[in-house]
C-alpha cells in the first residue's frame, strides 16, 4: 500500500508542479509564446508521463475526483479512498510549496495579486465568467474526463494507450476550460495552490470540491453502467 500512497503523491506533485508551474512561470512571459495552448500541454504531459512511470504501481490517479469516480465505477476498492486522497493533496501541495518558494526568489512577485494558478470564478475568473458557468463547466469537463479514462482503460481498450489518451483529453480540458475557471477538473490542484494564494482562492474552493466529487461519484456509476451494458455488450 505505501508505494501505492508513495506514487500518487509523486504523481500528483508532478502534476500540480508541471501544470501550475507553467502557468505561474512560463505563461508570465507573453513573447515565448506558451500562452494556454502551453499551460493545457503542460497539464497533459504531466498525467501522460506519470501514467507511464508509475501508473502501474497506484492506478495513476492523481487526483481525488477520479479515485472516487473509479469506485463509484466499480474499479478501485472503498477501502483505499481515504489514503489516496491524502496521498494526492500532500503530493500537490508540497509541489505548491516548492513553487512558491521558487516564485519567492523573483523581486516584487504576490501570490495573492498574481493568482498563483488558483481556480475561480465571477470576478476571478480569467474570463469573467459566472458561478453558474463554472459549476456547469466543471461537472460536465469531469464527467468526460471520467468517460475518457474508463473508455482508454477498460479490458476491450488497445493496450498500452491509455496514458496517451488520458493526456490528450485533460489538454482538451484546459484548451476548454482556462477562459473560464482557470480549469481544476481535480480538487488537490485547486486545494494545493488556493492554501497560498489565501483570500478569494479558499473562498471559492469549495465549488472545486463539491462539484467535482459530486460529478465523479454520479458520473462515474452512469458510465461505468452504459459501458457494461450498452457499450461492451454490442
Amino acid at each position: 500500500m505505501f508505494r501505492k500512497l508513495a506514487a500518487e503523491c509523486f504523481g500528483t506533485f508532478w502534476l500540480v508542479f508541471g501544470g501550475c508551474g507553467s502557468a505561474v512561470l512560463a505563461a508570465a512571459f507573453p513573447e515565448l509564446g506558451i500562452g494556454f495552448v502551453g499551460v493545457a500541454l503542460a497539464f497533459g504531459l504531466t498525467v501522460l508521463t506519470m501514467a507511464y512511470a508509475v501508473g502501474h504501481i497506484s492506478g495513476g490517479h492523481f487526483n481525488p475526483a477520479v479515485t472516487l469516480g473509479l469506485w463509484a465505477g466499480g474499479r478501485f476498492p472503498a477501502k483505499e479512498i481515504i489514503g489516496y486522497i491524502i496521498a494526492q493533496l500532500a503530493g500537490g501541495i508540497i509541489a505548491a510549496g516548492v513553487l512558491y518558494l521558487i516564485t519567492s526568489g523573483k523581486a516584487g512577485f504576490d501570490a495573492v495579486a498574481s493568482g498563483f494558478a488558483s481556480n475561480g470564478y465571477g470576478e476571478h475568473s480569467p474570463g469573467q465568467y459566472s458561478m453558474t458557468s463554472a459549476i456547469i463547466i466543471e461537472v460536465v469537463l469531469t464527467c468526460g474526463f471520467l468517460l475518457v479514462i474508463l473508455g482508454a482503460t477498460d479490458k476491450y481498450a488497445p493496450a498500452g494507450f491509455a496514458p496517451i489518451a488520458i493526456g490528450l483529453a485533460l489538454t482538451l480540458i484546459h484548451l476548454i476550460s482556462i477562459p473560464v475557471t482557470n480549469t481544476s477538473v481535480n480538487p488537490a490542484r485547486s486545494t494545493a495552490v488556493a492554501l497560498f494564494q489565501g483570500g478569494w482562492a479558499l473562498n471559492q474552493l469549495w465549488l472545486f470540491w463539491v462539484m467535482q466529487l459530486l460529478a465523479a461519484s454520479l458520473g462515474g456509476f452512469c458510465i461505468a453502467l452504459c459501458w457494461k451494458n450498452v457499450i461492451n455488450s454490442n
